[in-house]
């Protein structure tokens, strides 16, 4: 079900938006930045503070995960069934030894892990490509602007929002 490329979209930006739904079938979205592949069919993120997600995942499992490469304004769309792995399930263990390895100080906080089986897995790509866009001209257009907004980032004072 993963290809290549979204294996390899998925370890380089493990930031993934995760969209499910209330009881009202409104859309809820939040970003999990933790993701790890631990097949070609599942992949999980480290619940730490979603209530409102662990809630509509309980009582409506079908979630979306959208994933994007910034600089190529390529991305994936994950469909699957959302479950919750608790701290005390036998299958934790296992399945947090891959986060551990990249984000060990995400464990103390950890309530338990979100794994989704993904159900279908598409390619996204911005319609500038149907016209023959370049992606190393993307790359480099987008690389300029990430560092523009990391040098306003550093000179600027921050307010809340």
């Amino acid at each position: 079900m993963i290809d290549r490329f979204a294996r390899e979209l998925i370890e380089r930006w493990h930031l993934g938006f995760v969209a499910t739904t209330d009881e009202n079938g409104l859309p809820h979205v939040t970003p999990k930045g933790s993701f790890v592949l631990h097949d070609d069919n599942a992949l999980s993120y480290v619940e730490v503070r979603s209530p409102k997600t662990l809630e509509n995942i309980a009582a409506r499992p079908d979630v979306s995960v959208n994933f994007v490469d910034i600089l190529t304004r390529r991305g994936l769309l994950i469909s699957g069934k959302a479950r919750f792995v608790a701290l005390k399930d036998a299958a934790f263990p296992k399945l947090m030894a891959d986060h551990r390895a990249r984000w060990p100080e995400l464990e103390p906080m950890a309530s338990g892990l979100v794994v989704i089986d993904v159900t279908s897995c598409t390619p996204l790509a911005t319609p500038s490509y149907d016209m023959g866009a370049d992606e190393g001209a993307f790359c480099e257009k987008w690389t300029d602007r990430v560092r523009d907004i990391n040098i306003h980032h550093k000179t600027a004072e921050v307010e809340p929002c």
